[in-house]
């Protein structure tokens, strides 16, 4: 099932109304998933319906990306102000500190919302927040790269690509260890994600200086790193797993940034074990 909710933030000029859309399956104890930047909820769908027989799913569209409109003004793209948005989408859906499991920022942001204590436990696949300034230079500059690139291509030239393996390998290898195992229409839906995300800029922008710090004592957390991420390199899990010394580090062999399509049992069986 999807939907969308709206719900009021507190802001510096009062509260403003933020709206999300989400699709939500399954039963259980609940489980937000967050996605990466350019991204949108449906890179879930490989271990929605796997996770969804034990949990009750909610995989949910970032501000700005897929089919959540921006931030209304007065709003910023920050780790505090999203950590905000998603403990009120939370409030307003009645999820009394659910499971999270999270991609790259999606990632960084569920340990954030681990560290506030808004949820039970925390899976993070390839955060963000554990890079050299060298690694985030990289990093930003390759996804700026994919977003450029995707914008200069004709949707007719992205829906001929999508067609063949070596096509989808050129517009999603730089996430995907596996990138043949998309389907076409996936590769094309997402490719347009990135292209329309109106939060994009602003959520890089506000990244620049992120560095997530802090243990989370207390709180279940584990932290996946696929041996063939190409964009968050896997020592950065190395350095996760120093500053949560009590985090359970998780080595997702075969997999790349992106680790649900390239083995949905594997991080399904993962998300699942951590959020006992």
């Amino acid at each position: 099932m999807s939907a969308t909710v709206s719900f009021p933030v507190p802001s510096p000029h009062g509260p403003q109304s933020v709206t999300l859309s989400y699709a939500r399956a399954g039963s259980g104890e609940p489980l937000l998933l967050l996605h990466g930047i350019g991204h949108h909820r449906q890179a879930w769908d490989p271990v929605v319906d796997i996770l969804a027989t034990e949990r009750d799913v909610i995989a949910v569209d970032l501000p700005g990306f897929g089919a959540s409109p921006a931030l209304p003004a007065g709003l910023a793209y920050d780790l505090s102000t999203t950590a905000a948005v998603f403990s009120a989408f939370c409030e307003t859906l009645g999820l009394e500190r659910p499971h999270i499991a999270g991609n790259s920022l999606g990632g960084l942001l569920a340990l954030e919302l681990g560290r506030e204590k808004i949820v039970r436990s925390v899976t993070a696949l390839s955060p963000a927040g554990f890079w050299s300034e060298a690694e985030r230079r990289y990093a930003f500059g390759v996804l700026l790269t994919m977003r450029r690139i995707a914008r200069g291509m004709p949707l007719p030239l992205v829906e001929r690509l999508s067609r063949t393996a070596a096509g989808r390998a050129a517009l999603t290898s730089t996430i995907y260890a596996r990138p043949a195992r998309r389907s076409p229409e996936a590769v094309v839906a997402e490719t347009l994600a990135l292209v329309n995300a109106t939060g994009f800029d602003d959520t890089l922008r506000a990244g620049t200086d992120v560095q997530f710090t802090d243990d989370i004592p207390g709180l279940p957390v584990t932290v996946a790193w696929g041996t063939r991420d190409r964009l968050l390199l896997r020592r950065q899990g190395v350095r996760a797993k120093h500053l949560i010394p009590r985090a359970r580090l998780v080595r997702l062999p075969g997999c790349g940034h992106c680790p649900m399509n390239d083995d949905p049992a594997l991080v399904a069986r993962v998300i699942l074990d951590g959020s006992r």
